[in-house]
């Protein structure tokens, strides 16, 4: 190797680990600035940047935070909002997928396109009918309507459990009906445990859509006991001005949960969405 294709090489290297570390720190600005000024008391905050540091540290914000937020509430309220809704979707989904990937019959075509239409669709402006419905039916400041709302299923894990049927042989759904197996016998003995990869890629994207989710649970739920944790958060802020120290010892609260859910869950997490990404 010559010396003109040595230092190309490092140069390579210098310039991945370099622009690597680059990244990495600005996607950590934010945090730190969120650490930053949730150590910060409300007089402090004002008189200094954002990213100066706090003169002490001050913890009692969060303590303030989770009180005057309501959020022991907000996080009962939506881990059952996230119990159903995960479930609900994960068993709707997954049973479409295995209908329109394994029976041929008229209308299936047309069937999949009708997803593919709903997914172009804003879903902000389904919002106006969905509620009035909502309101014929009674369900407004409900959470099982809530759930109803949120339990409708995303075209994408639609899509990502047909792609992982059609990589499963049909030869095992014929020989479990011959050997006397039903349909439902056949979908949740044999293909539905073959589905944990798709499940766990499912289960990330709608169950972060859901946690995130603000627009709908602060259209449905108006009630104090029915807050949720992204609605929550808006408890510190008000016509007069926004309180961002406690906002962001909200949001360092609100983080904590999917934060060590990643940290035990991580090997699942990673080998459902690189499973994901190479079927098809």
């Amino acid at each position: 190797m010559t010396f003109i294709q040595k230092t190309n090489r490092y140069l390579v290297k210098i310039l991945k680990y370099f622009s690597l570390i680059l990244a990495t720190l600005i996607a950590f600005i934010p945090i730190v600035s969120c650490i930053n000024t949730a150590m910060k008391s409300k007089e402090e905050y004002i008189s200094t940047t954002i990213m100066e540091l706090p003169s002490k540290l001050n913890f009692s914000n969060f303590y303030d935070a989770w009180e005057r937020a309501n959020m022991g509430r907000a996080f009962m309220n939506t881990s059952i909002v996230l119990a159903f809704v995960l479930t609900g979707s994960i068993l709707i989904g997954s049973m479409l997928a295995y209908v329109l990937s394994r029976f041929v019959f008229h209308g299936n075509g047309f069937i999949r396109l009708l997803f593919l239409v709903a997914a172009l669709l804003p879903g902000v402006a389904m919002q106006v009918p969905t509620y009035k419905i909502m309101v014929s039916l009674g369900l407004i400041n409900s959470l099982p309507g809530y759930i109803l709302v949120m339990m409708g299923t995303d075209v994408i894990s639609i899509y990502i459990f047909i792609q992982f049927f059609e990589n499963i042989p049909i030869s095992l759904d014929e020989s479990a009906i011959m050997d006397g197996c039903t349909y439902f016998g056949v979908f949740f003995r044999i293909l539905f445990p073959l589905l944990k990869p798709a499940i766990i890629t499912c289960m990330i994207l709608k169950g972060v859509a859901t946690y995130n989710e603000y627009y709908m649970a602060h259209l449905y739920l108006q009630r104090k006991s029915l807050v949720t944790v992204a609605t929550s958060l808006y408890t510190f802020t008000g016509p007069l001005g926004n309180q961002y120290n406690m906002i962001c010892a909200g949001v360092l609260i609100s983080i904590l949960p999917a934060f060590l859910i990643f940290v035990f869950c991580q090997k699942q997490i990673y080998s459902g969405l690189t499973s994901g990404a190479v079927k098809g």
